[in-house]
Order: structure tokens, then sequence, then C-alpha cells
């Protein structure tokens, strides 16, 4: 076999390796209680905004700062800090999914995605009433 050949195929394994070991860690849903026993390693933490907290982001003093208060689906509620701006919308979201870690008691996201009420589900409810 051709030395060229050989380091093809090494090439090829690290390649297929590097996915493999990305594609594990990828999406790894839990609740504050498991992020809180593995703090090193990265969550999806799916919940609900607590509204009868407070909200901190004020983009005059630190346009990259926010927290609130947010409880998973075991009904365990965290403070989450969020270095980026106020999502748009994020009152109305109907479900919030945080990704990052456990630091002490809060979590430290790196990223936020939203559910929020689709602007369908009228549409819907008024063709269903149509139709009927």
């Amino acid at each position: 076999m051709k030395t060229s050949h050989i380091i093809g195929i090494i090439l090829i394994a690290i390649a297929v390796g590097a996915i493999m070991s990305s594609v594990s860690d990828a999406g790894t849903y839990a609740s504050f209680e498991i992020a809180a026993s593995h703090p090193s390693k990265e969550y999806h933490v799916v919940g609900k905004l607590d509204k009868g907290k407070e909200q901190n982001y004020d983009p005059k003093v630190n346009p990259d700062l926010f927290s609130f208060y947010l409880k998973d689906k075991d009904g365990l509620e965290k403070k989450v800090i969020l270095n980026k701006p106020k999502p748009q919308d994020f009152e109305r979201s109907e479900q919030i999914v945080i990704i990052g870690k456990m630091a002490g008691e809060e979590f430290h996201a790196s990223n936020v995605l939203l559910k929020c009420p689709s602007k369908y589900n009228d549409a819907q409810v008024q063709m269903k009433k149509a139709n009927s």
C-alpha cells in the first residue's frame, strides 16, 4: 500500500472521529438538577419563564447582559444569565430552551431558543370556524 493511501485513510478516520464526537454531545436535554451535577458539561434545559420574577436588561449599561428566572420541566427554578441581548418577543414565548452550563446556583446560557405562539394559530381557528 502506498504511503499516500495510508495518510488518506488516517485523515478520513480522524475526520469521522471528530464528527462523531461532536454529534454525541449535541442536543443533550436535561433538567437543572442534572446540569448542576455535571457543571462542566453543556446542556439544553427546557422550561417556562417565571413572569413573576424580575428580568434584568439595561442596554445602556450593558447590551450583552440579560438575566431572568426559568422553571424547568421538573418545576425547579433557577436564575439564567445570558451574555447576549434580550431576544425579541421574549415575554410572549410559550417555551424556552436555554443552552449552557450551571455555575453554582445560576445557569449561564450561551444561547436561548424561543417557542413563540404562532401567528398562524388565530388564522387556523378562524378557518375552522368558517368551514363549520
